[in-house]
C-alpha cells in the first residue's frame, strides 16, 4: 500500500478518487454536458497520473440529484446508452478504468416504475465490466427501485473489484458479502451530506478492517442548493489505515497504489486479525487443544440471520415489533410516506 507518487507498477493498481462537485441539472442536454466534463477531468488526470489505472467518480457525479420526479424519469439513462458512450471514448483515450455513477437507470419498465440507482465499472477498452444496482437507497427520501446483489469482477490488472452505493455501507452485511465472493478493493460512491460527516468517514475505515479488504471512497461535495455534501474521497487499506483522504474542496483528487500481493499475502498469511478466515473456523485453538477438528467451527451461530433467510416475513414482524410498523413517523412526517399516528414506544 503506497501513496504519494503518481505511479504503479505491475504489482500494484494506480486508484484516483474524486469529490467530484455535486451538479444541479435539469434536462437531458445538461447531464450530456456534464458528462462530457467528467469525461475531460479522466483523460486530464491521467496526464498528471501516469500511474492511475482506475478513476472512482461519486454517486450522483452525472446526473445530479433530481429533485423534480419528472426530470428524474426524463433524465433516467439507458445503460449502454448516450452516458455511458462518452464515458466509454474518455476510458480508450486514457487507457484509463472507470466507475461512474447512473441515478438513475431506467427501469425495465420504465416510466411505469421507479429507475435504479446504479454504478458502473468500465474497462479500458470502453466495455462496462460491472453494472451494479444500489440494494439499499436512502429512504425515505431516495425514490430508487432497490436493486438485488452483489458482484464481483476482475478489475485493472486482476484485482477483483466490487461496487457498492452510499447509504448500501451503512450495513455490514453488504461489505461482507462482498468480501466472501473475493473482493479485494470495495469500491464505495456517495453523495453523503452533513451532518453525517464523522460516521461515514468511521464506517469505510472500520470496513476495510473488519473485511480485510481495500476500500476506495468517491464523495461529493459544495452544495447543490438542498444539501451541503462534505467530500472527504479517501482511500483505505485493508488494514482500516487510511492512505489518503480529501478535505471538502470542489475537485479534490487523492490516489494511491495498492498491493495485490500484499492483501494476498495478508489474507493466506495473517493470524489474529485475519478476519474472513476465522468467521467459518471459530475458536479452531480451543478446539485443537480439545482433541477436536483442527478447522474450529463452520456453522453460523447468529440466530438473525438464519432467521432472516428462512423466514423474511416473520424476521420483519420482529423488527417492527420493536421499531415501527410503518414506513414514515407521525412525529416527523414527509409528504408520501404512510405513517401511524399511534402511541409512541416510550
Amino acid at each position: 500500500m503506497l501513496h504519494g507518487d503518481i505511479s504503479s507498477s505491475n504489482d500494484t493498481v494506480g486508484v484516483a478518487v474524486v469529490n467530484y462537485k455535486m451538479p444541479r441539472l435539469h434536462t437531458k442536454a445538461e447531464v450530456l454536458d456534464n458528462a462530457r466534463k467528467i469525461a475531460d477531468m479522466l483523460v486530464g488526470m491521467k496526464a498528471g497520473l501516469p500511474g492511475m489505472d482506475l478513476v472512482i467518480f461519486p454517486e450522483y457525479s452525472t446526473q445530479g440529484i433530481m429533485y423534480d420526479s419528472k426530470e428524474m424519469y426524463e433524465t433516467a439513462s439507458a445503460v449502454p446508452g448516450e452516458e455511458t458512450a462518452i464515458f466509454a471514448e474518455a476510458c480508450r483515450k486514457a487507457k484509463v478504468w472507470g466507475v461512474f455513477s447512473l441515478t438513475g437507470e431506467r427501469h425495465e419498465e420504465h416510466p411505469h416504475k421507479a429507475p435504479y440507482n446504479t454504478l458502473i465499472l468500465m474497462n479500458d477498452k470502453g466495455e462496462i465490466v460491472q453494472k451494479y444496482r444500489k440494494i439499499m437507497p436512502w429512504v425515505p427520501i431516495e425514490g430508487w427501485y432497490p436493486g438485488n446483489c452483489t458482484y464481483v469482477s476482475d478489475g485493472p490488472k486482476g484485482m477483483k473489484v466490487s461496487l457498492i452505493i452510499c447509504d448500501d455501507g451503512n450495513f455490514p452485511e453488504i461489505w461482507r458479502d462482498c468480501a466472501m465472493k473475493g473482493a479485494e478493493l470495495i469500491v464505495r460512491c456517495q453523495g453523503y451530506m452533513y451532518p453525517a460527516k464523522e460516521q461515514q468517514i468511521l464506517i469505510s475505515k472500520a470496513m476495510a478492517w473488519a473485511n480485510n479488504v481495500y476500500v476506495a471512497v468517491a464523495n461529493a461535495a459544495g452544495f447543490d442548493g438542498v444539501y451541503s455534501y462534505f467530500g472527504h474521497s479517501a482511500i483505505i487499506g485493508f488494514d482500516g489505515r487510511t492512505l489518503g483522504e480529501c478535505g471538502e474542496e470542489d475537485y479534490g483528487i487523492q490516489y494511491a497504489q495498492l498491493s495485490k500481493h500484499l492483501i494476498r499475502d495478508a489474507r493466506r498469511n495473517g493470524q489474529s486479525q485475519n478476519h474472513l478466515y476465522k468467521l467459518v473456523h471459530r475458536g479452531y485453538t480451543g478446539m485443537i487443544n480439545s482433541g477436536e477438528s483442527p478447522r474450529g467451527v463452520a456453522a453460523c451461530p447468529y440466530d438473525f440471520y438464519k432467521n432472516w433467510i428462512a423466514d423474511p416475513e416473520g424476521t420483519r414482524d420482529m423488527v417492527e415489533a420493536m421499531t415501527r410498523s410503518t414506513p414514515g413517523t407521525a412525529e416527523c412526517p414527509i409528504d408520501g410516506i404512510p405513517n401511524d399516528a399511534g402511541p409512541s414506544n416510550y
